[in-house]
């Protein structure tokens, strides 16, 4: 017996999918908030709810915009409107949004949520849902997300128009109904973000103040065009965004991003392929377009195929050199300078996103005044991107703030979001918290030693050992490459979320521990505040020319349940730090070391001889409660969220790896802690 779907849970359906190919949709349960925070919360919300200023809105399909080159990209623009359904004549601030996943897929969503009596009851429904009793909260989640705020920030936010924006939502070069070929994040896609806000700028409808918006590749953009400066830019409001693309995603610690770079190369090319079938009706049909599409039809997948096929370092062939190559055109597009940007930024970021590594640094780099910068950081993946945003205790949705954001920087209201809190974080282990400043203030960087000393917290591990304030004995622990990871939070954040709907792999780390040594600490004994990136120093030995690392920093209740915070990845031979980009904290131990991932700077290890690692990890936030503990797991392979380039595979022959632990050699963590937890 088929049934047939409501139509709430249909639109929710659709929606949920759309926002899963886009990337972009979490937070948990609420804590206390500040009364400042709260007070500036219940004033923008009830802004944001307020009787829209127009009653409608009117839709120009496709403008062509050329760019300098002659490209033609096609963009949907959003009017405010009167009762009668025209657009108003008054310029107004603008917002652009440039997207790959087709301004079509925006319009839908749009479409859906402005069914009169049908939006809001529909975003009701979502956020009520619970999943948790059968084990799949992260599909909760997942559902959250739209009220969240990521169904109106992904593409088009109705309510901000209605508040006296134009909204602008452009297809990227060589994606949707735009001219060109893809670039992937290249140059000069960079500079068509700019050529898109200074046309926009020039237009009648518009007063010449410019904003950006959007989620994921959305937010890439927004940074790619702050960085140039156009005049006419005045905010932008990126959510999720990445700046540090290779290390982000694509090649975290110079393995490949398997679990989400395929999927999405074949969803945006599939996406792109899509025709205007109005222009074929009416006789408009764009004949370049068609061939532009010709020309590239799956853009990228010749390096994902290279990648995972080439043998040998000997056959690598020319379009997988330029990944390899930290100055070929496509490698300095996709490292971001965040610190040129001079615009007013509000970042939305996820604790365990794939793009992690870069919300926080992004923020920091941003040289702007307090007041022109924020940062939130949520508990949430790509695909549940502000889930739990807007239930008590938790900063409103991120269309309540964006709008606050845009008011304040386009429209010169003096609502206070310039003096909110500088970072509102969900705290892990804890709950939402305000904060001056990331990391935290008050935090001192310790070492805790990776020692063979059974802790006897640990003992379906393949191994059990202890972090301890000193040394501990000799020791040459051995760990293989397993499966045991395909449950897990890395597996779950390398997905870009979708593992996180069962609850067994996200939130708890004992399976996958089954194919790690883990060391753990003695418990604390009051809250123990951990704040910053964080590092790991390994004394290992293989049995090959090349092997793989992946550590994570897990929190373990006085039940056993192993919780993972943050995580970090290396290729043995990769183990270059470029010293000029990387960190230390003032004991002189690494706080970020940061990979070099060429192929030029790549060292094969000699079988049998000690060889050093440094890996970072990705940021964190988080409060250990009394009675839980710090471990540390250390895994020979992370699939499905990452896998060793095949010629870098084939080297390693999936061969067990060894760590050596010398008192006169330590290998160690080191720690942003607060105060003297005691260990």
């Amino acid at each position: 017996m088929i049934r047939r779907r409501g139509p709430i849970a249909a639109a929710a359906a659709a929606l949920s999918v759309f926002l899963v190919m886009a990337g972009g949709l979490v937070s948990a349960p609420s804590a206390e908030s500040t009364p400042t925070r709260a007070g500036l919360d219940a004033q923008f919300i009830a802004t944001h709810n307020a009787p829209p200023q127009y009653p409608n809105v009117f839709i120009e399909w496709d403008v062509p915009i050329t760019m300098s080159d002659g490209t033609v990209l096609k963009a949907n623009v959003y009017h405010p409107a009167d009762a009668t359904g025209q657009p108003i004549q008054e310029p107004t601030p603008t917002v652009v949004n440039l997207t790959p996943y087709t301004k079509l897929v925006a319009n839908l969503a749009d479409s859906a949520l402005a069914i009169p009596g049908f939006g809001d009851p529909l975003m009701h429904v979502l956020r009520g849902l619970d999943f948790s009793a059968f084990g799949m909260s992260g599909l909760s989640d997942l559902m959250r997300a739209l009220p969240g705020g990521a169904a109106r920030t992904f593409g088009v936010d109705r309510r901000l128009i209605q508040s006296g924006y134009t909204q602008v939502v452009v297809d990227v070069r060589g994606t949707g109904f735009s001219q060109g070929v893809w670039q992937v994040f290249g140059h000069r896609e960079q500079q068509d973000g700019a050529e898109v806000v200074d046309w926009a700028a020039s237009q009648p409808w518009s007063n010449g103040r410019i904003g950006m918006s959007g989620i994921s590749y959305s937010a890439v953009n927004q940074l790619h065009t702050a960085e140039r400066r156009p005049a006419a830019l005045q905010a932008i409001f990126p959510v999720v965004p990445g700046s540090d693309l290779i290390r982000d995603v694509a090649a975290p610690g110079g393995a490949m991003g398997i679990g989400f770079i395929p999927e999405w190369l074949l969803a945006v090319n599939a996406s792109k392929l899509l025709p205007d079938v109005l222009s074929m009706l009416t006789g408009r049909f764009d004949w370049t377009w068609l061939a532009d599409r010709l020309r590239d039809p799956f853009t990228f997948f010749n390096v994902v195929i290279a990648a995972l096929a080439t043998p040998s370092i000997d056959q690598i062939p020319p379009e997988m050199l330029a990944v390899l190559d930290d100055e070929s055109d496509l490698r300095t597009a996709w490292v971001g300078h965040p610190e040129r940007i001079r615009t007013p930024t509000f970042i939305y970021g996820g604790w365990h996103d794939i793009f992690a590594y870069s919300s926080p640094r992004v923020y920091n780099a941003i040289d702007v005044p307090d007041s022109e910068k924020k940062l939130v950081m949520g508990d949430t993946y790509h695909i549940t991107t502000g889930a739990g945003l807007g239930l008590p205790g938790a900063p409103p949705s991120l269309d309540v703030l964006q709008r606050a954001w845009f008011d304040k920087w386009l429209k010169g209201i003096d609502n206070g979001i310039d003096g909110y809190d500088q970072v509102t974080s969900w705290q892990q282990g804890g709950g939402w918290s305000d904060s001056p400043s990331f990391p935290r203030p008050g935090m001192e960087y310790r070492r805790l030693y990776l020692n063979a000393a059974p802790s006897g917290t640990a003992p379906t591990a393949a191994g059990d050992g202890s972090l301890t304030a000193a040394p501990g004995g000799p020791a040459r622990l051995t760990i293989a490459p397993g499966l045991a990871t395909l449950c897990s939070r890395d597996a779950a954040h390398g997905t870009a979320g979708i593992i996180s709907a069962l609850d067994i792999c996200a939130e708890d780390a004992r399976i996958s521990e089954v194919n790690a040594l883990t060391f753990t600490t003695a418990p604390v004994n009051r809250p123990t505040q951990i704040s910053g990136p964080l590092a790991v120093h390994l004394n290992t030995v293989l049995d090959a020319t090349d092997g793989y690392w992946t550590v994570t920093l897990n929190d373990v209740a006085p039940d056993g349940r192993s919780t993972v915070w943050t995580t970090g990845q290396r290729t043995a031979s990769l183990r270059a730090v470029d010293e000029a980009a990387s960190t230390r904290s003032p004991n002189g131990d690494y706080t970020d070391p940061y990979p070099i991932l060429t192929l030029a700077s790549r060292e094969p290890v000699v079988p049998g001889q000690p060889t050093v690692l440094d890996i970072g990890l990705f940021a964190t936030d988080g409060v250990l409660q009394p009675g839980h503990r710090l471990r540390i797991d250390i895994f020979a392979s992370n699939f499905p969220s990452s896998i060793p380039l095949r010629p870098l595979l084939n080297e390693s022959g999936l061969r067990p790896q060894h760590l050596v632990l010398d008192p006169n050699e330590p290998s160690w963590v080191n720690i942003p802690v607060e105060g003297d937890p005691g260990w």
